[in-house]
């Protein structure tokens, strides 16, 4: 009596090798342990960054008492561990992985205006913290019609 034929994926199964098939979940592991890595990192930025609202902006300012938006970036993700250059647009230069403004995730950064002369950092349901301008504070701010309309580009950093 002749066996029931296998289907697809046990016919694909069954004739890739076992070193490729191993590679695949390896790289699939690394990808997602990752990932949730950078959400660890992201997180703690986020956490750090919520914790310096009501600072008062300063032009230059890297904390930990006064700050501007670059500055309070770079503490927030140097707080999780991740070193970023100073400027925004170092920032957006350096960081390599690039996301639209439909794909943020908490702890992105995003950038604003043709020059991407300022930043702040996604925080999730709309929303980013922000050191604005002098004579404001850190604070936290939806990304209004205004921002939608002034967004130049976001990165993930962490990874």
């Amino acid at each position: 009596m002749a066996a029931a034929p296998a289907d697809a994926a046990t016919k694909t199964a069954a004739f890739q090798p076992a070193a490729t098939a191993k590679a695949q979940t390896t790289t699939a592991k690394k990808s997602s342990s990752k990932a949730a890595k950078q959400a660890q990192l992201a997180e703690k930025a986020v956490r750090y960054a919520a914790k310096q609202i009501g600072d008062p902006y300063r032009y230059g300012g890297t904390g930990p008492d006064s700050w501007d938006c670059s500055g309070l970036a770079g503490g927030a993700w140097r707080k999780a561990g991740v070193k970023l250059p100073r400027t925004t647009t170092q920032i957006y230069s350096h960081v390599k992985k690039k996301v639209s403004y439909r794909n943020l995730k908490r702890g992105d950064l995003v950038f604003f205006y043709s020059g991407r002369s300022h930043m702040g950092i996604y925080v999730g349901k709309g929303y980013m913290i922000h050191a604005p301008s002098s004579g404001k504070r850190v604070q936290k701010v939806k990304l209004s019609t205004y921002y939608k309309k002034h967004f130049n580009g976001a990165v993930r950093p962490g990874l």
